[in-house]
């Protein structure tokens, strides 16, 4: 059985959680719908703690207690740290820094223990075990602190992985040929740092990494509110500076707003994205100077990288791939969420080490779920997506009408509701001798072997007779982007293709229902106040059915259902007086 190991992203201004379900890793959101938490820690007076989001709301009232960046200050000694620190930080007796009261490990381990908390809650089971990741440029003392906070938080750290390694793995670019180079420019909020990886024998091993630990979006801010409303406080207002950057991605200009930002007064600043890419530009040149250095490390040139990978939020920024683009002479990878990809590689490598993934996923699973046609158009789904092989299953089946002798078995591949929305893999007749509607018995079996062949048996109950039929490779044997295709079109239709389910299934339901009904209320066992209410519960289910209304036929049939409860019971019971009569 699968370890639960979960992957986490401490980053500096951001930071994440995922966990590795059903083969696929993903990323972990809080109550909010946020995968992607700020790395931020307010510490109040008394002691209080509060992280993510709800301390970055109290910076306006409370900036001296919100603490931003800590993993500026993890693992170093307080003569190493960064003098613009955003709060004071002190001394303790030996010599290692300390913010309000509190080492940067104990504020570490107040967003760590959040993100326990968020992963506990979506999967409703304890979690102990964690990869984290650190910047590939972290001494042994970083790790070592960063490994620390962890356990003040409760989690036992079974992996330290680079930060660059985590994001290739998420690229995937661990499927690239052996030997391959690979750049990693990480852009973030707090810092930068540009790494030359290489895969030899399925590993990454990180040749070189330059970057600083002061240069990253924040400063960007800085320099925006700085340039163009410089009467703000930073402490108050670079969140609406970083918000502008943002749109700026996006749009060609965006407002900076500071309503009463003096007690009185409001203000009202048009940016443009030339204005900001003005502001970006040596801070770009500056990230261009250490990828520089970092091939020079390395012995190699721009033109001996095979792919370029982007990380961090602020390479969303349109000028800044531009320059990478241009400095490296390809277009850089943008398949992958720059928020995300740290924290997916960690969650990818977390599910490795518990069991709860292979390196080739779509090797040893089936990607898409495999099932039959059932009466009505209905997908029934025998092997769930994502299900290990070798493996079987079946379920038994009946004839749908009187008179019935024989039944077709199509074989379909795919996520949605109704069998026309699916992929067809094949189909064969079983035939059967003639019974009543519901007395037949075909029991369906699918089996997929380790090498992903596709066995279906077809069996009458009654005589044993088998029909067999081979799909070679139809369960495993599909290619990527299929998948993603099929799988993205049973997301974006859930909604109205589980409407047509439960509509298909209710209206099923009525047609086996109303004929009953009819003939039972001409049988004079009826009392007139039921009789009235079985009326009218069966003619709001012929209105829902013309109506086409999923919910509303599901709730008109079982409202019938309940009318006529107590009539199908007086039926049942005069059917046995008079089968015991006739006995006599």
């Amino acid at each position: 059985m699968a370890e639960t190991i979960i992957g986490i992203d401490l980053g500096t201004t951001h930071s994440a959680v995922g966990v590795v379900d059903s083969g696929f890793p993903i990323l972990l959101a809080n109550e909010d719908g946020k995968r992607i938490i700020p790395s931020a820690v307010w510490i109040g007076p008394d002691g209080e703690i509060e992280t993510g989001d709800r301390a970055l709301r109290r910076r306006a009232a409370d900036p001296q207690r919100v603490v931003t960046s800590i993993k500026r200050l993890i693992g170093r000694r307080h003569d190493e740290i960064d003098p613009d620190f955003p709060l004071p930080v002190t001394r303790d007796a030996n010599g290692l820094p300390r913010v309000l009261g509190r080492t940067p490990e104990e504020i570490s381990a107040s967003i760590l223990r959040e993100l326990k908390r968020i992963a506990e809650w979506r999967m409703e089971t304890t979690v102990r075990k964690a990869v984290v990741t650190v910047p590939a440029y972290f001494h042994d003392a970083q790790r070592a602190a960063t490994k620390r906070a962890a356990e003040l938080a409760g989690l036992d750290v079974v992996r330290i992985v680079n930060e660059p390694t985590a994001a290739a793995l998420a690229y995937g670019l661990d499927k690239l040929g052996d030997d391959s180079r690979v750049a990693v420019y990480d852009l973030g909020g707090g810092t930068f740092d540009l790494s030359i990886l290489r895969l030899h024998d399925g590993v990454f091993e990180v040749l070189a990494t330059h970057g600083d630990t002061r240069l990253g979006g924040d400063d960007l801010d800085a320099r925006l509110l700085h340039a163009h409303a410089p009467d703000l406080d930073p402490a108050r207002w670079l969140a609406e500076a970083c918000r502008v950057k943002c749109a700026l991605s996006d749009a060609g200009t965006a407002t900076l707003r500071a309503p009463f930002h003096n007690g009185g007064d409001s203000l009202e600043v048009a940016i443009t994205r030339d204005m900001l890419e003005r502001e970006a530009a040596p801070l770009i040149r500056r990230t261009l100077d250490h990828a520089r250095r970092a091939l020079a490390d390395a012995a190699l040139t721009p033109a001996d990288i095979d792919a370029v990978i982007l990380v961090g939020g602020s390479t969303r920024i349109p000028a800044v791939q531009r320059a990478v683009a241009e400095f490296f002479g390809r277009e850089p990878d943008l398949s992958q969420h720059p928020d995300e990809a740290v924290a997916l590689g960690a969650t990818i490598q977390a599910g490795i080490l518990g069991g709860a993934m292979q390196r080739m996923v779509l090797l040893d699973v089936t990607p898409l779920s495999l099932g039959l046609e059932t009466y009505g158009g209905l997908m029934n789904v025998l092997i769930p997506r994502n299900s290990t092989i070798p493996c079987k299953a079946g379920e038994m089946f009946t004839n749908a009408a009187d008179g019935q002798r024989s039944m077709r078995v199509r074989v379909l591949q795919g996520e949605r509701e109704m069998a026309a929305d699916n992929r067809e893999l094949g189909s064969f007749e079983v035939n059967f001798d003639p019974a009543p509607k519901g007395r037949a018995r075909v029991g369906v079996q699918f089996r997929i072997d380790e090498n992903g062949i596709l066995e279906v048996l077809a069996r009458d109950t009654r005589t044993n007779r088998d029909t067999v039929v081979n799909l070679d490779n139809a369960a495993v044997n599909v290619d990527d982007a299929a998948v993603e295709k099929m799988v993205g079109e049973s997301v974006d239709h859930a909604f109205e293709d589980m409407s047509a389910r439960i509509f298909t299934e209710a209206r099923l339901k009525a047609d086996e229902l109303l004929p009953a009904v009819d003939a039972a209320l001409a049988t004079g066992l009826v009392e007139p106040a039921e009789r009235a209410e079985i009326e009218a519960a069966a003619a709001a289910v012929r209105a829902a059915i013309d109506q086409a209304a999923a919910n509303p036929l599901k709730q008109a049939v079982q409202r019938l259902d309940r009318a006529t409860e107590t009539l199908a019971a007086r039926l049942i019971d005069r059917a046995m007086d008079e089968a015991l009569d006739r006995q006599l």
